[in-house]
């Protein structure tokens, strides 16, 4: 099991903002419009995401436990891009930031 599968941490920690033309309503897009808010003129963030304490309208379970995506084929590109080692235990700045700050140990660094 990929320990993002356990974690959750920058679900719960970060915005998730991404440009509109992702959205479902939109030529090419699949994030679901409906599980979004405004971040500006050209950015969208997941609800939940922009208010502290943040934590994605999308996740679904325990932090540190066990979690899951709801959207995770339509999750947005700010999601695909982050920690992209972490699902095979090498966490980057942001990754074992989140994971702190939810009492969860690090992962192994990632080599600058």
């Amino acid at each position: 099991m990929s320990p993002c599968q356990s974690c959750g941490a920058c679900c719960a920690t970060y915005r998730v903002s991404f440009p509109r033309f992702e959205l479902d309503d939109m030529p090419g897009g699949a994030v679901p419009e409906a599980l979004v808010e405004s971040a500006g003129a050209q950015l969208v963030c997941m609800r939940g995401t922009g208010a502290a304490p943040a934590r994605c309208v999308a996740l679904r379970g325990s932090i540190g436990q066990s979690v899951s995506c709801a959207i995770y084929e339509f999750r947005p590109s700010a999601c695909r891009d982050f920690a992209p080692l972490a699902a095979v235990g090498r966490g980057d700045e942001a990754c074992n930031d989140a994971r702190r700050r939810h009492g969860l140990a690090p992962l192994v660094p990632v080599a600058a």
